[in-house]
């Protein structure tokens, strides 16, 4: 064991095989606990959200556990830079991040956690708990009795349904669209333009970002890798949100549209509008882009994360908007938590979680509302500021990342 003892082995459920729920796991089990991995895909998870920023609390577990290098997963980028729209140099600060893409960090973590105990095709369709212990229920598999419950089951969470039924997703008035390129399918120069910083584009009512992430297969040498947009769009609620998440396939979509979906006359309107309206080197980005993506922007708050033996993590309690680059991290922080409250406590898992809620759910809470106010400034109230310190990338405020307990 690589942290606490433990006076007995808790059995544990955790419900969700994303990054969330893989952090979570790995800690738990790392304790001495007796855990599983329940995953409703019937097969591993695919590329999701492309690009992500790489914060401490991310790649704590795999850096100081894993003893992987960061310079092995993820990109250095040290500038922050904002473009006009010829093109020319709008701003530049000086700003050292990381970024990896969903892919690498889940096929690290996955190797971490191994097969045996990672169940797929394992669709949660709700729990009954006692005192003593949590029945999970699946749907045509038989039931798992656990002593812990954790619910890493994300934006769309049935367990989140069931415990908080009234805290369902709130539209922001806007998506993301989304998509990666390889790097040597653009030309050199535009590829060079956007290899060492994350680079910003601000026009009315609307932002794009840009920055190189590992390439498909984990690649980090410049030439092998991918560059990542996300451009953030106001669509309407109602007939014109429904018209975008209406897929080629006639399928409306609640979260996300998946490469491919997208129906063609959308697909046409948008790299219109990015010739037209964005700085050629990022207009060429998206326009090289086969297949993106659409994410739909919520906002979800809970007012409680903890219920006798069942917790709520990650996105499956707060659901925050992307301008901290701090979701996955947020959810990797409820683990960490989560797994220091149960070192504490030793087998009393309501205890444990007592303890560990009121400072995940202040977490949780300021995180939402920094997010709402980063986007309003670009997607509704136009006061975007590039040297405002509030929109450095941080978990716990700009520019603070650990989610470690007790670091501010």
């Amino acid at each position: 064991m690589t942290s606490g003892e433990v006076r007995a082995a808790l059995r544990i459920a955790v419900v969700g095989g994303s990054l969330g729920g893989l952090t979570a796991a790995l800690l738990l089990r790392d304790l001495g606990h007796d855990v599983d991995v329940y995953e409703r895909s019937s097969a591993e998870l695919k590329e999701r959200g492309a690009g992500i920023g790489f914060l401490e609390a991310s790649y704590r577990y795999l850096a100081d556990r894993a003893g992987l290098s960061l310079d092995h997963i993820a990109i250095a980028t040290d500038h922050i830079r904002y473009l006009r729209r010829d093109g020319s140099l709008r701003y530049e600060a000086v700003q050292s991040y990381r970024f990896s893409s969903w892919t690498t960090v889940y096929r690290h973590l996955l190797a971490c956690w191994g097969s045996d105990r990672y169940h797929l095709g394992a669709d949660m369709t709700g729990f009954d708990q006692t005192d003593d212990e949590v029945t999970v229920h699946f749907a045509g598999s038989p039931p798992v009795r656990c002593d812990l419950l954790v619910c890493a089951d994300g934006v769309s969470s049935t367990a989140r349904s069931q415990l908080v039924p009234d805290a369902g997703p709130a539209y922001a008035g806007y998506v993301a669209w989304r998509g990666t390129v390889a790097e040597a399918e653009l030309p050199a120069a535009t590829a060079a333009r956007f290899g060492d910083a994350i680079t910003y584009y601000v026009l009315a009512d609307s932002h794009i970002l840009v920055y190189p992430i590992p390439g498909a297969d984990g690649s980090l040498e410049p030439g092998r890798r991918l560059l990542n947009f996300v451009w953030y769009r106001n669509y309407l609620a109602g007939d014109d949100l429904d018209d975008l998440m209406t897929g080629a396939d006639g399928v409306r979509r609640e979260i996300s549209l998946p490469p491919g979906s997208v129906r063609a006359e959308h697909m046409a309107e948008a790299r219109a509008v990015a010739s037209a309206r964005l700085p050629e080197p990022m207009a060429e980005v998206v326009n090289a882009v086969a297949d993106p993506f659409v994410q739909v922007i919520y906002d979800i708050e809970v007012s409680r994360m903890a219920f006798g033996r069942v917790c709520l993590i990650g996105d499956a309690a707060f659901a925050v908007r992307p301008h901290a680059a701090a979701g996955t991290a947020k959810a990797a922080a409820d683990g960490w938590a989560l797994a220091s409250a149960l070192a504490d406590t030793g087998t009393d898992v309501p205890a444990a979680l007592a303890r560990w809620e009121p400072g995940q759910l202040d977490l949780g809470g300021r995180l939402l509302e920094r997010t709402r106010r980063i986007g309003s400034r670009s997607q509704v109230d136009n006061s975007w500021d590039p040297a405002d310190p509030e929109l450095i990338f941080g978990l716990e405020g700009p520019g603070a990342s650990s989610g470690r307990p007790g670091r501010s």
